[in-house]
This record gives structure tokens, C-alpha cells and sequence, in this order.
């Protein structure tokens, strides 16, 4: 569940209100136990995805750095290549959206 939330500090361009949101949502979702809350959490639920939303996105406007910002394409490649060590070649293929069957 969590492996979807990204860096999303220092890039060109800089994350989108939806990356923020998707993360948020990622989080809010770890923390809960829920990938969909009940009709009950719902509200409780959303407000803290909001709230959780807001905070990252203060965090990253704050946030500073000397270092150069990263490329976005660059950083997938490095994490394809992490991915194949990690669970072999044909992961890339799957994430590249190719097929062998």
C-alpha cells in the first residue's frame, strides 16, 4: 500500500495537487487499515486526507534545499532498475507496460 507514496520534495516540475492528494490518500489509507472506508469512517475519513493534504503541501512549499532538482524520468529509470535487481527482469517489462504472453 505504501510503496505508491513517492518522493515528491525537489523535482522539475514541482508535484502536482494530485500527487499530493494520491499520497495523502495512500497515507491516510496505511494509517487506517481501510482502502475504502465503511459509510461510518467516510466522513472521518476524507476530513483527514484533506488535512493530511494540506500538510504535505505546506511541508513541501517550506521545504529547502541546495541540491539540484531531480528528473522525474531519470528517477523512474533508477527505480525500474532497483525493481529488476529486486525481483528480476521481467518486472521491468511489467512496468513498461510489455507483455510476454
Amino acid at each position: 500500500m505504501c510503496r505508491n507514496i513517492k518522493t515528491l520534495h525537489n523535482f522539475v516540475p514541482p508535484a502536482s495537487e494530485e500527487e499530493v492528494r494520491a499520497s495523502s490518500l495512500q497515507f491516510v489509507r496505511k494509517l487506517s487499515g481501510f482502502t475504502k472506508p465503511s459509510k461510518a469512517n467516510e466522513d472521518a475519513f476524507n476530513r483527514a486526507v484533506d488535512k493530511v493534504t494540506l500538510a504535505a503541501q505546506e511541508l513541501l512549499d517550506l521545504l529547502v534545499t541546495n541540491s539540484p532538482p531531480r528528473n522525474r524520468e531519470v528517477e523512474a529509470a533508477k527505480a525500474r532498475t532497483r525493481s529488476a535487481k529486486r525481483f528480476g527482469s521481467s518486472t521491468i517489462s511489467v512496468i513498461a507496460g510489455h507483455s510476454h504472453g
